[in-house]
């Protein structure tokens, strides 16, 4: 079925988890959709998407957009490893929908492999359990990010259709370390900041490696099963 799935542009935040896209990627024969590193977190992400010289490749009304990488869990329904598709981002009272098509199509070539979610943006690090579980039970979301809402406000206002594709990285359960000091301005992770930040909670750490390096294998995985299910 021609044009069953088709997507023009990758976005994934810049680091592991695009890392893990690319090596999702190596192999697959055919065309491939055009893969961009994207700044972590709001502010960053919003200047990157108004000012990059070569944002014009994603900027083609009725083009196609997928966004993927990691994220948290705000419910117990969602664990580590899980693949979650977004329907939409709440951030601050606002609502920014994914494109229904566009998502349930993917859904559709994932069968029973991911769950269907609401997702919340923050402009932070959420790291308390106690936290999470606050945020999904008060705003029904079930999972948190730090470039959602951004990404689809910005896309949609410009007739971009959007998906979003993540794999939960860690639960509602234990606290991750606090690392929202270790992002800078650019969006960019300080090697400094994160390893001290890892080093004052060396359980809570450990727990997150281990929970990202899952995430990110899955990550690798259902970026290899989704590109070559596509029909273009």
């Amino acid at each position: 079925m021609p044009n069953f799935l088709s997507i023009n542009t990758i976005l994934v935040p810049q680091g592991a988890e695009y890392k893990a896209v690319c090596r999702g990627l190596n192999g697959v024969t055919g065309s491939i959709p055009t893969l961009v590193a994207i700044p972590l977190g709001m502010k960053p992400l919003l200047k990157y998407l108004q000012q990059s010289p070569g944002n014009g490749q994603f900027l083609v009304p009725k083009s196609r957009v997928l966004i993927m990488g990691i994220c948290g869990s705000l419910s117990d329904r969602h664990t580590v490893g899980d693949i979650v598709l977004y329907q939409d981002c709440v951030y601050q009272g606002k609502q920014q929908e994914c494109d229904r098509t566009f998502t349930a199509q993917l859904h559709s070539c994932l069968s029973q492999k991911a769950s269907l979610v609401k997702s919340l943006t923050s402009d932070r690090v959420i790291w308390s359990a106690a936290e999470k579980r606050h945020l999904g039970e008060t705003l029904a979301a079930d999972v948190v990010d730090m470039e959602g809402f951004t990404a689809l406000e910005f896309f949609n206002a410009v007739g971009v259709s959007v998906g979003i594709l993540r794999v939960v990285s860690d639960d509602c359960q234990h606290n991750i370390p606090d690392l929202t000091s270790a992002i800078n301005s650019d969006g960019s992770l300080n090697p400094l900041p994160l390893a001290m930040g890892m080093l004052r909670q060396p359980l809570a750490a450990t727990r997150l490696i281990r929970g990202s390096l899952t995430a990110l294998k899955v990550l690798e995985q259902v970026t290899n099963l989704l590109i070559n299910l596509r029909h273009i």
